[in-house]
């Protein structure tokens, strides 16, 4: 995978959506801050983080997580969680557990590099090397 000039980041690729201030927003990256190193992949401008909350702080609410990177499907992760708290890291954990799937899925499944390279064969010691086969037998067994 080539280097990415411009790499995503929490901070520069998050948004707060309903439910949520502008002033949540630096505790929310503060807590989101560990996703960096698997958003670090993908360029920054291609990247968009989307957080809400429906019924804040009441029972039953819902926070959700949108992620868009380009060339790949929208991942939406949400928690049921009481705590917001313990929402929000539902949702991170989520969130970083179905770019890992996503990212498996891309790769290929078995390293292709290992079969294509030829293995060694065996040397073969010229005093023990079979003498030359009888053409007239040439289907019946192989050398």
């Amino acid at each position: 995978m080539s280097a990415v000039t411009n790499p995503a980041t929490v901070a520069e690729c998050l948004r707060v959506g309903a439910g949520f201030s502008q002033g949540d927003r630096a505790w929310i990256a503060e807590q989101f801050a560990t996703l960096d190193a698997r958003l670090a992949g993908f360029h920054a401008d291609a990247t968009e983080l989307e957080v809400s909350v429906k019924d804040r702080e009441a029972r039953g609410q819902k926070v959700t997580l949108e992620c868009w990177i380009a060339g790949r499907q929208k991942i939406v992760t949400t928690s049921g969680e009481e705590d917001l708290h313990a929402a929000l890291n539902d949702v991170r954990d989520d969130l970083r557990r179905r770019l890992n799937d996503a990212k498996t899925r891309q790769e290929p499944r078995h390293n292709k590099h290992l079969r294509d390279v030829s293995q060694p064969q065996d040397e073969v010691d010229p005093a023990e090397a079979l003498p030359d086969a009888d053409p007239s037998r040439a289907d019946a067994e192989t050398v």
